[in-house]
């Protein structure tokens, strides 16, 4: 009976040691590579913490996780997402990716905004904020529409002359003149200048033809860009 009995004993024995070599760390490193998850590498460092391939398993773990994240953020495409994706990892692998698409967002938000305002203002907020942005010259081109042009009202030899005559412009046509400014001279011009707020060329021109009709002489000036400021050529 005693022979008998030890035999489930010696059986046990083996089967641990099988399972002791089963679960080796090198058997257990490969089965981690293997599956290349979060909690296959995350049982490893659980069972063999003194091995030193526990901090590359630390380093997987923190690679795959950045990686769901950046899925996830990609997955749902809002500005949200990848801030908080950036939030997270902010040296992760795809932080350069993410900035992008974070302003490509913020660009394409902002100009739904401008062309939703529609006005001079908007759009200049736009060019301003994003002068790289792809739209720019669509928002130069519609402020340069709604708001590229001035009505010429006068040339004074003096600026006390502009200037009152200014004040008088503006009380005589204030339906019409919600601004008048005086440009001093610049560059070889020697007079100042009168000029009106700046509006669209439809505007400018019948703001003009209403002047003209009272007898106030004027013309139209389509402002342009430059470098060095702004210039303004005869309409």
């Amino acid at each position: 009976m005693r022979k008998t009995s030890l035999v489930p004993f010696t059986l046990c024995l083996l089967a641990a040691g099988a399972l002791a070599a089963c679960s080796s760390p090198n058997a257990d490193w490969q089965k981690a590579s293997s599956q290349g998850t979060v909690a296959a590498y995350r049982s490893f460092i659980q069972h063999h913490p003194d091995d030193p391939r526990v901090q590359q398993a630390r380093n997987r773990i923190e690679s795959l996780q950045d990686k769901q994240a950046w899925e996830a953020a990609k997955s749902a495409n809002a500005e949200q997402s990848y801030r908080q994706y950036l939030s997270q990892y902010p040296n992760g692998a795809y932080t350069a990716e993410a900035q992008g698409r974070l302003t490509s967002l913020k660009e394409a938000s902002a100009w739904q905004s401008a062309k939703a305002a529609g006005t001079a203002a908007a759009y200049e907020a736009f060019v301003s904020g994003f002068p790289n942005a792809t739209q720019v010259p669509q928002a130069q081109a519609a402020i340069d529409k709604l708001a590229g042009y001035q009505v010429e009202l006068g040339r004074y030899r003096s600026a006390s002359a502009a200037h009152a005559a200014a004040k008088r412009l503006k009380a005589r046509f204030a339906s019409v003149l919600t601004e008048v400014s005086v440009v001093p001279p610049s560059g070889a011009e020697k007079l100042t200048t009168l000029r009106s707020q700046q509006m669209s060329h439809a505007a400018a021109l019948a703001a003009c033809a209403q002047l003209r009709r009272s007898r106030q002489p004027c013309s139209v000036v389509k402002i342009q860009a430059q470098a060095a400021g702004l210039s303004l050529s005869g309409v």
